[in-house]
């Protein structure tokens, strides 16, 4: 190869860039996209993210968590390097745990209008309690809406068995 990337990875600046400077606030302007080789095709593509922090917004105390992406892509796809910059970029910003995922979802949504997509968040217990929040989306008018309303309305119907994480 002439060191020239392939057109589907124009946009993508911060895969293999030794420079990079993880953020220290919310930079929903890390995510980076490339084009989907295979967008005639419905297929799932999950992250796994098991070193998620952000803060309590009331206490300023960390939380930490898992986070779960799986989504089904259309044209536009997220980059992995950016999304775990992102990811970090959570690491002093204060919000609730359904807002993080929520907000997750919301950026993700922009940047590659997926076709379906979810985002679960597995806290590991503070005060005794830990939380899950779940969020979905299916593009409205098409079959993947009915796909997220009937995995909302069926998720977790076989909860784990909490082991303190």
């Amino acid at each position: 190869m002439s060191g020239r990337q392939p057109e589907e990875m124009q946009n993508v600046s911060l895969l293999g860039n030794q420079g990079v400077q993880y953020p220290m606030t919310y930079a929903p302007e890390m995510l980076e996209s490339f084009d989907n080789k295979h967008p005639y095709r419905d297929y799932f593509v999950k992250f796994n993210c098991p070193e998620f922090t952000s803060l309590c917004p009331i206490t300023g105390q960390p939380d930490f968590a898992t986070i779960y992406i799986s989504y089904i892509p259309d044209i536009k796809m997220v980059e992995s390097k950016s999304l775990k910059l992102y990811l970090f970029s959570f690491r002093n910003h204060g919000d609730f745990h359904e807002d993080c995922v929520n907000i997750i979802m919301n950026d993700l949504i922009k940047l590659m209008d997926p076709k379906y997509i979810e985002v679960w968040g597995k806290f590991t217990p503070r005060g005794g309690i830990s939380i899950d929040p779940y969020c979905n989306y299916g593009r409205p008018g098409s079959k993947y809406e009915a796909m997220a309303e009937h995995r909302l309305l069926n998720h977790d119907l076989y909860p784990e068995k909490v082991d303190n994480r």
